[in-house]
């Protein structure tokens, strides 16, 4: 088969999908890259908007053969097309069965875990990197982690993260977060390693590792911790991380335990964010929802070009080796963390497994459904600070 597209843009006329064009864009790229969706009107606007001459290449998210064409030509899909349990599963199949590397943007760890199951093994076998939730969902997460733990370069007991930022949500997030309360996906979506290899844990590591729902003063940094909103996403991703990096004989440490949580400066602004957290919650899982969900944002709608850029992430990693020496880490960014640098994140990972091939970890032959650490590890941290993204240590 012969591969004549780099990288395709696969849902490029939604929002976070036409940032991904912009980003592209604006990198003065030396490949062919082109862009993909359902709607060609929509997509000739796209290309109108942009004034670049990329080719376009239109297949329904149910349309298995124009799905098959468009991975057999090539080497990198970046999806955005959420929800992606209505629209990723057959894109993914289309990408093994054709030997296409895949990134996206889900934090839909239920469906994650489908494609664990369906197509962990084969991608393995054919060296296919399969790599979900390459957006803020949940690159500060597990490359944050992974960048303390080399940065340590000791075993580790634990780490800690504390996430602060400043942005809005998309109409395409806000339709994920309430198609899901649609869904009966038991009791196994609370599972703390939900996306773990079987037997990858152990009990210690299982009694440490609930989700908690509670406010803490934070001695070591001064401040206080509250739930984090995406913390059920992205614990799970970084756990995985572990799991496979364990599986390659480099384990973060012996019983490693991961949590996070969202990062506040005092005890009123921690109460005031999960009494919201809460009550959003309570909307999800309740009738209220249908209610709630007409006054927000529709799919293809999102933040103004103003919060784009005045937006922020910052994360704390606080780092406990298995000696009990404590230290303290940060990664963060400038720009909408949900949509600009989600669309940053994304590209970058899509060009990372394009051009750093030969730097990856586990070497030319691995694959599977992998997470960013364990499928491009310190090849993306050098990608991501050379496009502005902070990684260093505090003390």
């Amino acid at each position: 088969m012969i591969k004549d597209i780099d990288i395709v843009i696969y849902g490029a006329t939604g929002f976070t999908g036409q940032l991904c064009v912009k980003y592209f864009q604006s990198l003065d790229l030396d490949i062919k890259w082109a862009i993909a969706g359902r709607n060609l009107g929509k997509l000739e606007d796209i290309a109108s908007k942009f004034s670049t001459n990329f080719e376009i290449l239109v297949a329904d998210a149910d349309d298995e053969k124009g799905l098959k064409d468009i991975c057999s030509r090539s080497k990198v899909v970046l999806s955005t097309a959420g929800p992606f349990h209505r629209y990723g599963s057959k894109l993914v199949a289309a990408c093994i069965e054709n030997d296409t590397h895949y990134v996206d943007i889900t934090g839909e760890n239920f469906w994650v875990k489908g494609l664990i199951e369906k197509h962990h093994k084969e991608a393995a076998r054919r060296g296919i990197r399969i790599i979900p939730s390459c957006g803020f969902d949940s690159i500060p997460s597990d490359i944050g982690t992974f960048f303390a733990v080399k940065s340590t370069n000791k075993p580790i007991k634990r780490i800690d993260s504390f996430h602060s930022w400043k942005g809005e949500a998309s109409g395409g997030t806000i339709e994920t977060m309430f198609s899901m309360g649609d869904l009966d996906l038991g009791k196994d979506i609370r599972d703390p390693f939900l996306l773990n290899p079987e037997g990858s844990y152990t009990n210690e590591q299982k009694k440490l590792s609930s989700d908690e729902f509670k406010i803490s003063k934070q001695k070591d940094l001064n401040a206080w911790s509250g739930p984090f909103v995406m913390a059920g996403a992205n614990t799970r991703v970084v756990r995985r991380s572990e799991a496979l990096f364990t599986e390659r004989q480099e384990s973060y440490g012996n019983n490693f335990t991961y949590q996070e949580y969202a990062f506040h400066k005092s005890w009123g602004k921690a109460l005031l964010s999960t009494l919201g957290l809460g009550l959003l919650g309570l909307t999800l899982v309740t009738p209220l929802r249908k209610i709630v969900r007409s006054f927000l944002r529709k799919p293809g709608e999102g933040p103004s070009k103003e919060v784009q850029e005045n937006g922020w992430f910052e994360c704390k990693y606080l780092v406990e080796s298995e000696d009990g020496q404590k230290s303290l880490y940060k990664m963060s960014g400038k720009g909408d963390p949900g949509y600009k640098l989600t669309a940053q994140f994304a590209s970058e990972s899509a060009l990372c497994l394009l051009n750093e091939k030969d730097k990856l970890p586990g070497g030319l032959e691995y694959g599977g459904v992998l997470t960013t650490a364990s499928g491009m590890g310190e090849s993306l941290i050098f990608r991501l600070r050379n496009s502005g993204i902070g990684f260093e240590k505090i003390w």
